[in-house]
C-alpha cells in the first residue's frame, strides 16, 4: 500500500518533484565539484614537493651558510697558467657546494637515530662551472715615419722614441683578446646504497638503468632529461669534470614538472670533486609517522644543535604563483560558497516540500478521516522527500563528476613559484639553490586534475539523504498537525 500511494503521488506531481531534486542535485554537484578540484590541488601540491626533495621524504636538515671570511668575497675564481705560445686554449672546472654549509656525514646516522625517524639519507649538491677558451696574445707596434715595425715582445719600444728612430711614435699593441665559454650545471651526490629516499627518488629513469648499490666508487652518472637533451647526450656518452670521465648509465625524467638537478653521480666521488670528504649539504628524512612529523622536527632540533629542519608543511608556503593562489581559492571560498548553496538547496527543497502540503490540506484530511494516524501520514510525506532526495543525489552525483572529469580533460596549466633562501632556504637549500647559497626561484608548471574519489561519493549519497531527511521532516511535521475538520473547511 505504501509503495503504491508514493509512486502514484510521485507520479502526479512530477515537475515539482523535479524542482526539488534539481535544487538538490546543483548543490551535491558544486559539492563534489570543488572537493576533487581542492584534492587535485593538493595532488599538484605534492607534486611540486616531491620534485623538489623527493618521494617519501617527510623533513630535511640543513645548516645554514656562514658569511665569507673578512676581504673574500666567496664567489667563483678561475686560474690559468701564462704561456709563451701566440694562442693558448685554456679550460678549468670550479666545483663549488650549494644548498647551505656543509655537515659531516656523522650527522646522518645520529638523525636516523632520533626518536620518529625511519630513515634518514645524506646528499651532497655541487654546482660545476666549467671556462673554455683560448688567449690570443697581442703584437706590439711601433710607427717609423711612414713604415711600421712590428714586435711580438711588448718591450721593444721606447717611450716617446719607439725603437730609437727619428719621428718614431709610441709603441701600440694590436690584436689579441680572449675567447671563452661558461657553462654552469648542477650535480648531485647520491647515496647509491639509499636510493629509495632522496633526491633521486622523484626521478624514473626513462633510458638505461640506476645505479648499483655495489658502484660507491663508480664513474657513473644518471643524466636529467632536459640537460641530456641539451647536451645530446645518451646512454654511453661521456663528459669529464675536473679531469675524472664519466659515462652515462641513465636518463632520468622527473615523475612531475622540471628538476632542477642536471647530473646526479654516487656521493663519494662528489665529496672528492667537491673537496668535501665525509660531508654533505642535505640529510633527507623520513618518518615513521606522517601524523607527528613536527613532533620528530623538535625532537631533532633540540638534540642537533645549529641545524635547520624544513617539512613539507614549511616549505608548501614558500609556494606562490597561480597553483598557491587556486588552491587558496578552493579551500577559502569554494568550500564556503559549496556549503553555501548547498545550505540554500537544503532551505528551499524543505520549504517547497512545506507548500506542497499545504496544498494537499483535504488529502491529507480525507485520509485521516479514513483511519491513518499521523505517523502514517508523517511516512508517507517523508518516504516521497526521500525518493526526491536520492532522484537529486542522482542527478548532483552524475552532474558533479561530469564537471571533474571534464576539469581533468582540459588539465588547465598551473603554475608554482618556490622561492629558497640563501643557506639552506626551501627544502634544505637543496639542487635549487644557486652557487654559495644564494637566493633563487623556481618555476614549475603543473597540470591541474580532479580526481572523484569514493568517499566524495558517500558524501553525496550522504547529503542527498540528508536534503531528503529535512525536507520531509519539515513537510510531514506540518502534515501530522492536520485534522479532518480542515480537510472539509476546504470543500467548496
Amino acid at each position: 500500500m505504501f509503495g503504491i500511494y508514493l509512486k502514484r503521488e510521485l507520479g502526479r506531481r512530477k515537475k515539482a518533484a523535479l524542482v526539488i531534486a534539481l535544487g538538490l542535485a546543483l548543490g551535491i554537484a558544486l559539492v563534489i565539484t570543488v572537493s576533487s578540484v581542492s584534492a587535485g590541488m593538493s595532488k599538484a601540491q605534492d607534486k611540486v614537493l616531491q620534485s623538489l626533495y623527493g618521494l617519501g621524504t617527510d623533513m630535511t636538515v640543513t645548516k645554514a651558510r656562514s658569511a665569507p671570511a673578512s676581504g673574500g668575497s666567496g664567489g667563483p675564481s678561475f686560474k690559468f697558467g701564462a704561456k709563451s705560445s701566440s694562442s693558448t686554449k685554456q679550460s678549468s672546472d670550479r666545483v663549488m657546494t650549494q644548498g647551505g654549509q656543509a655537515l659531516k656525514s656523522t650527522l646522518v646516522t645520529k638523525v636516523a637515530g632520533q626518536k620518529g625517524v625511519a630513515s634518514a639519507v645524506g646528499a651532497l649538491s655541487l654546482n660545476v662551472t666549467k671556462v673554455d677558451g683560448s688567449f690570443t696574445q697581442g703584437k706590439a707596434k711601433t710607427t717609423t715615419g711612414s713604415s711600421t715595425t712590428g714586435s711580438t715582445s711588448g718591450g721593444q719600444g721606447q717611450p716617446g722614441g719607439g725603437s730609437g728612430s727619428s719621428g718614431g711614435g709610441q709603441p701600440q699593441v694590436q690584436g689579441g683578446g680572449a675567447d671563452f665559454n661558461v657553462n654552469s650545471y648542477s650535480v648531485v651526490g647520491v647515496d647509491v646504497a639509499h636510493q629509495g629516499l632522496g633526491p633521486l627518488a622523484s626521478m624514473k629513469i626513462t633510458s638505461g638503468r640506476t645505479f648499483t648499490s655495489a658502484g660507491t666508487t663508480s664513474k657513473v652518472a644518471v643524466v636529467g632529461t632536459s640537460y641530456a637533451k641539451e647536451k645530446k647526450y645518451k646512454v654511453g656518452s661521456t663528459f669529464t669534470i675536473s679531469g675524472t670521465k664519466f659515462t652515462v648509465i641513465g636518463i632520468a625524467t622527473p615523475d612531475s614538472s622540471e628538476s632542477t638537478t642536471d647530473l646526479f653521480i654516487p656521493l663519494k666521488l662528489a665529496q672528492t670533486l667537491g673537496d668535501a670528504k665525509n660531508e654533505v649539504t642535505t640529510i633527507y628524512v623520513k618518518a615513521t609517522d606522517s601524523q607527528q612529523i613536527s613532533t620528530v622536527k623538535k625532537e631533532i632540533q633540540s638534540n642537533i644543535s645549529g641545524t635547520t629542519v624544513t617539512t613539507s608543511a614549511d616549505l608548501a608556503s614558500t609556494v606562490s604563483g597561480s597553483l598557491s593562489t587556486a588552491s587558496s581559492l578552493a579551500t577559502s571560498v569554494g568550500k564556503w560558497l559549496s556549503v553555501a548553496v548547498l545550505a540554500a538547496a537544503f532551505l528551499v527543497a524543505a520549504l517547497l516540500t512545506s507548500s506542497a502540503v499545504s496544498r494537499r490540506v483535504r488529502e491529507f484530511g480525507t485520509l485521516k478521516a479514513l483511519g491513518w494516524p499521523s505517523r502514517k501520514v508523517t511516512r508517507q510525506v517523508v518516504g516521497e522527500s526521500m525518493v526526491n532526495g536520492l532522484i537529486g543525489g542522482a542527478l548532483g552525483i552524475a552532474i558533479g563528476v561530469g564537471a571533474a572529469y571534464a576539469v581533468t580533460a582540459v588539465s588547465p596549466k598551473l603554475t608554482a613559484q618556490l622561492g629558497s633562501t640563501g643557506g639552506g632556504g626551501g627544502m634544505g637549500g637543496g639542487p635549487g639553490d644557486g652557487p654559495g647559497g644564494q637566493s633563487t626561484q623556481n618555476t614549475l608548471e603543473i597540470a591541474l586534475t580532479a580526481p572523484v574519489s569514493l568517499t566524495t561519493i558517500a558524501l553525496a549519497v550522504g547529503l542527498a539523504v540528508t536534503g531528503g531527511l529535512i525536507a520531509g521532516a519539515m513537510g510531514g511535521w506540518r502534515a501530522s498537525r492536520m485534522r479532518p475538520a480542515d480537510a472539509l473547511r476546504s470543500v467548496s
